[in-house]
């Protein structure tokens, strides 16, 4: 708990950077919530329905993973995660790290690292805001040996 005031004590100052006040810390904390309620919750539990939740339905997602490049459609990402045991299931550590979320008025990008199964992501997931709600547009992976 210490550690997620310490992590939203830095999106706020770096907010006020940004976007001039609380309505950016507000914001950053509403990305932080998503991806730690939902989008790294959604991976360990393999949940389709709550990881698909953080995403726009017309995602797409790039990188490498095990030294391949890595192409994928949300619908592909989701039957993938539904076609595999999770992370939670198979008994292996699982974390989820925010490293940093920068803001510019209604797009943000957050840094994080994901460390499952074998794999060592780093993560830039590109977010929107719609109607109101902060939604994952592009998602970016990167497989880093340990």
């Amino acid at each position: 708990m210490k550690t997620l005031f310490i992590i939203l004590m830095l999106f706020k100052m770096n907010d006020h950077q940004h976007e001039g006040g609380a309505a950016g810390s507000t914001d950053s904390a509403a990305i932080a919530h998503i991806l730690t309620e939902s989008y790294f919750k959604g991976i360990y539990e393999g949940d389709v329905n709550l990881l698909g939740s953080t995403f726009y339905p017309g995602a797409l997602l790039f990188g490498d993973a095990g030294g391949k490049p890595y192409f994928k459609t949300l619908a592909q990402y989701l039957d993938g995660v539904a076609h595999r045991q999770s992370p939670k299931e198979s008994g292996k550590p699982f974390k989820g790290d925010i490293l940093s979320i920068e803001l510019i008025q209604s797009i943000a990008v957050a840094k994080v690292h994901v460390k499952m199964y074998d794999f060592n992501y780093f993560e830039l997931l590109s977010f929107h805001q719609l109607e109101g709600k902060w939604v994952i547009v592009n998602k970016m992976i990167a497989d880093v040996e340990q």
